[in-house]
């Protein structure tokens, strides 16, 4: 059994690119808990809050519930459910799973899969990242999970999911804002080496984000990690977004994120493409969080 081809087709509601890490999640979740406990259970009522936790961090603006993962991730082969009743999940109703007493775990074939290969589970965990996360949330996620990663062990991806990036776009989008972070103007450089600066997806490439100009964002570490976590967005005529369930008191918050909102994008420099409108409006609907702040008063 090919348990990272597997891995890589987790059966998935989809529709026009709309994210559902729902599965993704909860099985990164229970290779990081077999990491720490190989003969542990997860039951439901103990740890639906963490898994809660994080599809409101990691998942799509929209609120949903690990209920339906929890029940619908057996399909897939990777995943078991039992209850007090004995084996087979009861639903994904939330109080069905709480009543029975229902617990999950990896299904028995790959628990003893991953005892013979322990790296199996970081190559797993690498596919599952690559599908369904961008790269600056990788680190964060994996500490969330509790999966500690070595990278030997996550370095080889199976062919069959393979897909291969453009190494020019990092240089195009950075050259296309001029270098710097198209948010706040930073520009920092060591000698005449950029510092502090990346090529951000919009259109995340996990999602069949294309690596073009009008797919990107020169940012600054700070804003690209809060473009990727839906704190940051592109709204009509590149005016930027500020979610409103973002909160900080600190004077940095307020002069690096909120102060922000509904100011122009730098850039990009004439003669270049902007942001399709395609890529914009699907990191809208499926990244940022909640409504956009106003603009400051002044």
């Amino acid at each position: 059994m090919d348990w990272l081809e597997r891995t890589a087709k987790l059966r998935q509601w989809s529709r026009s690119g709309t994210r559902a890490p729902h599965k993704p999640l909860l099985l990164l979740y229970a290779l990081g808990r077999f990491q720490q406990d190989a003969d542990g259970e997860l039951r439901y009522s103990a740890v639906e809050e963490d898994l809660q936790r994080l599809l409101t961090e990691y998942g799509p603006p929209n609120r949903t519930t690990p209920a339906y993962p929890f029940h619908h991730l057996v399909s897939d082969g990777v995943w078991e459910v039992l209850t007090d009743r004995g084996p087979a999940s009861p639903g994904s109703g939330v109080r069905e799973l709480r009543a029975t007493g229902a617990a999950g775990r990896l299904a028995p074939e790959l628990r003893a899969a991953l005892r013979r290969e322990p790296s199996l589970l970081g190559r797993m965990a690498r596919i599952l990242l690559d599908l369904h996360f961008p790269p600056s949330l990788h680190g964060d996620l994996c500490e969330s999970v509790g999966l500690e990663l070595e990278p030997a062990e996550t370095g080889q991806l199976s062919a069959a999911v393979r897909r291969r990036r453009d190494p020019r776009m990092r240089e195009q989008v950075l050259t296309a804002y001029e270098y710097q972070c198209a948010f706040c103007g930073y520009d920092g450089r060591i000698g005449a080496v950029p510092v502090g600066l990346e090529a951000a997806h919009v259109r995340w490439w996990a999602f069949d984000g294309p690596d073009d100009v009008d797919n990107g964002l020169c940012l600054c570490s700070l804003h690209h990690k809060l473009f990727d976590k839906g704190v940051l967005g592109v709204g009509e005529g590149n005016r930027i977004l500020v979610s409103q369930r973002f909160v900080g008191r600190s004077a940095a918050a307020r002069e690096h994120v909120i102060a922000l909102a509904d100011r122009s994008l730098t850039g990009p420099q004439p003669g270049t493409r902007p942001i399709a409108a395609i890529h914009r409006s699907w990191h809208t609907s499926q990244v940022f969080h909640g409504s956009p702040r106003p603009a400051p008063a002044t």
